[in-house]
């Protein structure tokens, strides 16, 4: 097509230049004819003037000869008869101007006073002029102008039988055949101007009927080159040119149409790439090698609180915290710097920040540099925000609980040491009463690294894929059984311990040993952080409503189990926290013993029942945790 273009735009500058050398050869011919024609044309006058000469003088001697042979020139009635009866017939005689032989006028037709005297002259002139042909009776013939008139004035001698009678002198008009050369003449003339006239509108129509649409499609070439693809041209003219706007017009539509299909593909790819980054859990942002922002996921949005602002273009140094902006800054501009150096592969460099300063929200930012494969040139900057807030809390737990776990080893570990060394170094002198003291020390503490060694087993089976088998028990023993065992604690401690049990509730869907252990780690857990002479409430009732918390039970035939305590509560944002596992919240005691683990297998037991468990606390009031289960009825 632009080969075509360009073939067609070259083919019509040659166009142009024969168009010229036309226009200079025709100037050349209208030249040459117009001088022919011109000269032709005055030939053929001269001609005429001598044809007319000629016929005037055979016209005068007819005349003569006429008046002569049927006229008695002594008879001036006669002759004044003749010569007015041929005036009036013949129309190219202006005058007629008879004289005798001594030149006196005898009559003059017309008769004109004011132009007689002029006639005269004419005669007198003509008498002058006198020569032989003259003397020898042969006519004079002159040309003069009177009133305007271009007269042939002829002069005839009227002889007869040798003698002269007279003369007659007529003026003959031949402006008929004389204006009708010179009218040729002007119309040659007027046609030859014309000629040019026509030709120099032709040439300035030409002109500007190709100058205009040149100047069109040049306009066209370059609004094309800048990237307007909707440029259309007219073509009001055919031929070539015309040709040529509608080949321009074909392209511009070709063009039009790939740069539609490329912009398509390409908002399709930025609109397929935006729903990937909009649907990615980590936070994204896209900066230039300016550091301004291209593009943001609603992840990140949500991060820094960008809601509701268009922030394409603008520098993101702008709109980050002050404490993030100086951490990222000089990362940013190392990578921009570096990439110009090198530009063979991308580079990534890792940062963690605090975006709070009074929370422990932590995140990673990965900052990696994109680079045009083709170009080999730096594009933009992709940064990738992970917010690591609960692997920062989860580590923090574990290292709590590894803390933990090696205080609860330890001091069992040391007093089952040191009873043992103290039973074998004073065997022989310690009386029975304090050995069977120490062994029941040691008991004891094995027992309770063993309670310690199952819990993280427990958790570690409960995290497993595998399920209970879920059948009907006798909920009531089970309850009895578990605060039979925490009586004693509960006694020492002195609180009281409340049981309020429906009697209409027998057996629930549950699994034994796995319920025997939520209630017992939930009565120990309220145990542990309930203060002396205080009360827990172990409560078993039927639910007739519960919309709110039943999601994932069916409503028929549901009991709650309830568990209420006195004691130090738990702060509500802690309550989702408390599930977790290895996480202990003692609101700054920390003389409380255990491993963070006992609500954490709670949850799992509980989740492979497919029920949730629901805390509901206030600081310094209590806590009650309480969980649904199906009964028969």
């Amino acid at each position: 097509m632009y080969r075509k273009i360009f073939q067609i735009s070259s083919k019509f500058d040659v166009n142009i230049n024969f168009n010229r050398f036309i226009v200079l050869v025709t100037l050349m011919i209208s030249v040459i004819m117009s001088s022919l024609t011109f000269w032709s044309l005055t030939v053929f006058q001269e001609d005429s003037i001598i044809a007319g000469r000629r016929f005037c003088k055979d016209l005068g001697l007819l005349l003569a000869s006429n008046i002569v042979d049927s006229t008695d020139i002594n008879n001036q009635k006669d002759i004044a008869y003749f010569l007015e009866k041929m005036y009036l017939s013949t129309a190219s005689i202006r005058y007629i101007l008879f004289f005798d032989q001594y030149g006196n006028l005898l009559l003059g037709l017309p008769i004109y006073n004011t132009k007689i005297q002029n006639i005269l002259q004419l005669h007198q002139s003509l008498l002058q002029l006198e020569n032989k042909e003259f003397l020898f009776n042969i006519p004079l013939v002159n040309s003069n102008k009177l009133v305007n008139h271009d007269i042939i004035d002829i002069l005839i001698p009227l002889t007869k039988s040798g003698s002269t009678l007279g003369s007659l002198d007529l003026g003959i008009d031949l402006n008929t055949r004389l204006s009708s050369s010179r009218l040729i003449r002007d119309l040659s003339i007027f046609v030859f101007v014309l000629v040019w006239l026509m030709l120099f509108l032709g040439v300035a129509f030409n002109t500007l009927a190709t100058s205009v649409p040149q100047k069109q499609l040049f306009l066209g070439i370059n609004n094309i080159a800048s990237g307007n693809f909707n440029q259309r041209l007219n073509a009001p003219i055919n031929g070539e040119l015309g040709t040529l706007f509608i080949s321009f017009n074909k392209m511009a539509e070709k063009l039009q149409s790939y740069e539609k299909k490329n912009v398509d593909k390409i908002i399709s790819e930025k609109n397929k790439l935006e729903t990937i980054a909009s649907v990615i859990a980590d936070g994204t942002i896209l900066v230039d090698t300016e550091l301004r922002i291209l593009f943001v996921n609603k992840t990140a949005q949500e991060i820094f609180d960008w809601f509701n602002i268009d922030l394409t273009g603008v520098s993101i140094c702008n709109y980050l915290p002050i404490h993030v902006s100086e951490a990222l800054l000089p990362i940013l501009n190392k990578l921009v710097q570096s990439s110009y150096i090198s530009t063979n592969k991308s580079q990534t460099e890792e940062v963690y920040i605090n975006l709070d300063y009074n929370s422990k929200r932590i995140c990673r930012f990965l900052l990696t540099t994109l680079l045009d494969r083709i170009l080999k040139v730096l594009t933009g900057i992709v940064i990738i925000i992970q917010d690591i807030s609960k692997e920062a809390k989860l580590n923090e737990a574990k290292n709590q609980f590894i803390g933990n776990i090696s205080h609860e080893l330890r001091t069992p570990l040391c007093n089952i040491g040191s009873f043992l060394e103290t039973l074998i170094d004073y065997n022989d002198t310690l009386d029975e009463e304090k050995k069977i003291n120490f062994l029941t020390i040691a008991n004891n503490e094995t027992r309770r690294l063993s309670s310690l060694v199952n819990d993280i087993l427990d958790l570690s089976v409960l995290e497993s894929e595998y399920d209970y088998t879920l059948d009907y028990i006798n909920l009531a023993q089970t309850i009895y059984n578990v605060v039979n065992t925490s009586q004693i604690v509960a006694t020492k401690n002195n609180i009281q311990l409340i049981i309020e049990l429906d009697q209409n509730v027998n057996y629930v869907l549950a699994h034994e040993s796995s319920l025997l252990q939520v209630i017992s780690n939930l009565l120990n857990n309220a145990l542990k952080f309930s203060p002396c002479n205080s009360k827990i409430v172990l409560r078993v009732y039927k639910v007739i409503y519960c919309y709110a918390y039943c999601t994932n039970i069916d409503m028929q035939n549901i009991i709650r189990i309830e568990i209420i305590d006195e004691g130090i509560g738990i702060a509500e944002e802690d309550q989702k926290a408390v599930f977790d596992r290895f996480v202990r919240i003692e609101n700054n005691v920390h003389t409380l013993e255990g491993t963070g683990l006992g609500l954490s297998i709670v949850k799992n037991i509980l989740y492979k029942y497919k029920i949730d468990v629901i805390v509901q606390s206030q600081l310094n009031v209590g806590t009650s945790i309480w969980f649904n289960l199906k009964y028969l009825r």
